[in-house]
């Protein structure tokens, strides 16, 4: 193929607004990704030795303490453990109503940002096909326009450059598709651990809380 037929990337880029879309959707899906990951390391926790803590603040009836430790834990099993603490002289049907209702609000800032990138992860591809599908039709268009003597040439080189917005949907949709799956599965094991722990955060309360057997027994 002669230098004249190339395809110029930069002039693709420049003529195709398809193109220039799927590079601010892909900004969109580096920026979601870097700001989730930085979230969820952020709010680690172990919850394990923090349940242990908690165990330890209500058999010595440190309810306060408790409180205040959660505050500055991260995470979302110390705001569900915080409203539990704080509504503790409610029956406990009442406490777990309560608990649930806050780790349905947890999860949604945990799968904050996760639609849009399972949405780019779908929609993406069909964008680029789009683009494809328009720059055939340009390209035959420019063969028509062109007349005989440009021969298939013309259109191999408009097909190429189409199906550049085809590779790039890809491109976008693959990394969305990998970070949305991985993501949702992170959300689904916090969300677990965060009823585990309430369960388990109604028992000692029961178990050792103000009013309970334990409780008076050492007293």
């Amino acid at each position: 193929m002669g230098s004249g037929y190339e395809i110029d990337v930069m002039q693709v880029l420049r003529s195709s607004w398809v193109i220039v879309l799927m590079f601010f959707l892909s900004i969109l899906v580096v920026a979601f990704t870097i700001e989730r990951w930085i979230y969820y390391q952020r709010t680690k926790l172990d919850s394990d030795k923090f349940l242990d803590k908690i165990k330890s603040f209500i058999v010595d009836g440190k309810y306060d303490e408790a409180v205040e430790f959660c505050r500055k834990q991260p995470g979302s099993i110390p705001i569900v453990i915080k409203a539990g603490l704080d509504n503790r002289d409610l029956p406990r049907e009442e406490i777990d109503k309560l608990m649930e209702s806050i780790r349905q609000e947890e999860r949604i800032k945990l799968e904050r940002y996760l639609g849009v990138l399972g949405t780019l992860g779908s929609v993406t591809p069909f964008i680029g096909l789009l683009g494809t599908v328009l720059g055939i039709i340009k390209a035959f268009r420019d063969l028509a326009s062109s007349g005989a003597s440009a021969g298939p040439t013309v259109v191999m080189v408009g097909i190429a450059e189409a199906l550049i917005a085809t590779a790039v949907g890809l491109g976008v949709a693959i990394p969305s598709v990998v970070v949305f799956n991985a993501y949702m599965r992170r959300v689904k094991n916090i969300t677990v651990e965060m009823e585990a722990v309430a369960r388990r955060f109604i028992i000692l309360l029961a178990n050792y809380g103000e009013g309970s057997a334990h409780a008076g027994r050492k007293r």
